[in-house]
């Protein structure tokens, strides 16, 4: 019997199930689908608002996954606040039990710097390597020693989402990131995997220069496979599919900008070329983003549904 933690773990371990299964990193549509929005646990005054705010948004999380037939929940709202996480979790588990595989946050290694730090951050991997990679391992220990935790408390994969890529390569050269990101990623995955746990790392942009290394630090699976930055997902399919699963690859920018033709043929795409033999799951190329036409997403959820079955 097919449930949907079952699916997603036989997809991400490269196996076929039943169907294609599916989720979105976030899905921020809510106010759209339901007239309800998930609350900031942040935004709250004191621990008895704060556990109401979890609640709520366990709720919401367990509603989104059942009207979309998602078979992982992601707790995207809470963030990197472990209290949140813990609690909406626990209030998810029980609402559903161990209906959905739980994911949340857990990376640890460097991302794209911010349009202010940028320049800073150049001269600081050349002027004190070192540094940068005491830094590094630092910021890896702590990831481990937090994701630890969540796996406890009943959390069963971690979504690593440090951007590293723009639409035209990654923010480092590939031997800068072969030096100061791929060994602390590596050693971060085997971890997660040692505790019994999923590793899904996403990233957006044109990951081709950096995807040998990526795929050699063994996560379960790659998201979002970003076409917007020129990524074939039958490229990708052919050359990695038996090493690594992947997920995503329909179009965002289509679904806020292009034709329902457009959208069809980028959904069906993604289905045609991640679908044979498993070990696809499918998604947007990023999020369910607020101001995307509700519309645009329930015809790609539509595709997904006539065509998921194996």
């Amino acid at each position: 019997m097919w449930t949907q933690k079952k699916r997603a773990i036989a997809a991400l371990e490269g196996k076929q199930p039943d169907r294609v299964p599916t989720f979105e990193l976030e899905f921020q549509l809510t106010e759209e689908l339901f007239g309800r929005s998930f609350r900031r646990p942040s935004e709250a005054s004191t621990d008895t608002e704060f556990r109401e705010i979890c609640r709520h948004n366990a709720a919401l999380y367990v509603d989104v996954a059942k009207e979309l037939e998602y078979d992982i929940i992601m707790l995207a709202v809470a963030g990197e606040d472990e209290a949140a996480l813990l609690e909406t979790g626990r209030h998810i588990k029980d609402l559903v039990g161990e209906q959905y595989l739980l994911v949340a946050h857990g990376d640890g290694t460097f991302a794209i710097p911010d349009g202010n730090t940028m320049l800073e951050f150049s001269y600081w991997l050349h002027d004190h390597p070192q540094e940068v990679h005491e830094h590094a391992k630092k910021m890896m220990n702590d990831a481990v020693e937090r994701n630890k935790r969540l796996f406890d408390a009943g959390f069963d994969g971690f979504a690593l989402c440090a951007d590293y890529c723009f639409n035209d390569g990654p923010f480092m050269s590939p031997k800068m990131f072969s030096e100061f990101v791929t060994p602390y990623l590596a050693e971060l995955i085997a971890a997660i995997r040692q505790m019994g746990a999923y590793a899904i790392k996403h990233t957006d942009g044109n990951i081709m220069p950096i995807v040998d290394q990526l795929v050699d630090c063994n996560p379960h699976a790659l998201h979002s496979l970003d076409p917007m930055a020129g990524i074939d997902i039958k490229t990708i399919k052919e050359t990695y599919g038996d090493r690594v699963c992947l997920i995503g690859n329909v179009n965002c920018a289509l679904l806020q900008t292009g034709t329902p033709e457009e959208i069809d043929h980028s959904a069906l795409y993604a289905l045609t070329h991640g679908k044979p033999g498993g070990g696809y799951i499918y998604s947007t190329s990023n999020v369910a983003y607020k101001g995307m036409p509700l519309e645009n997403y329930t015809r790609i959820w539509r595709i997904w549904k006539e065509n998921r079955d194996y």
